[in-house]
């Protein structure tokens, strides 16, 4: 009788702990699930702001050692920089900016991520007309103080670059 009841209490040691582990690894990736989904609406809510132009509210959501990497442009470094760039962009006639994440990725962590997407952009040119460009980003996320902050924040045109000059 005692060697039964000794198996039968490892078998249902062993259902408990598989039960445990399963539950854990369930909390755990519904955990991951809501990060991601934090950094997705935390992407998109920026986008939001960007549309207002406030470059206050924009640069918000930069980490104070964040860098920025436009293309065809030196590397922009720090938030005080980073203002001086978006400030640059927002007062430029006709100026409108949208994007929109397609991927928003969380570490196992839940301090790390990127989001990546697709954005539109306009501003009226020298010549008074419309410039409008369609491109991608990918942007480094990390979390501060339980907020989401741009570490990383690189985009590119999908337009073709430009020819290069006529030689005489």
């Amino acid at each position: 009788m005692t060697r039964i009841f000794w198996l039968r209490t490892l078998a249902l040691s062993v259902a408990l702990v598989a039960l445990v582990a399963g539950s854990a690894r369930s909390m755990a990736a519904e955990t991951h699930l809501k990060e991601d989904k934090s950094l997705r609406e935390t992407d998109a809510a920026w986008s939001k702001v960007a549309a207002t132009k406030d470059v206050d509210r924009i640069v918000s959501y930069y980490a104070p050692d964040a860098s920025m990497f436009p293309a065809n442009a030196p590397v922009v470094k720090g938030k005080e920089e980073i203002k001086k760039a978006w400030s640059g962009l927002v007062s430029a006639p006709g100026f409108t900016l949208s994007w929109e994440p397609t991927t928003a990725l969380a570490s196992k962590s839940g301090d790390m991520g990127y989001t990546s997407g697709t954005y539109q952009m306009s501003m009226t040119g020298p010549d008074g007309k419309q410039i409008s460009e369609k491109g991608k980003y990918v942007v480094v996320w990390r979390k501060d103080a339980g907020k989401w902050k741009v570490i990383a924040d690189i985009f590119n045109s999908d337009l073709p670059p430009p020819a290069p000059p006529k030689q005489g």
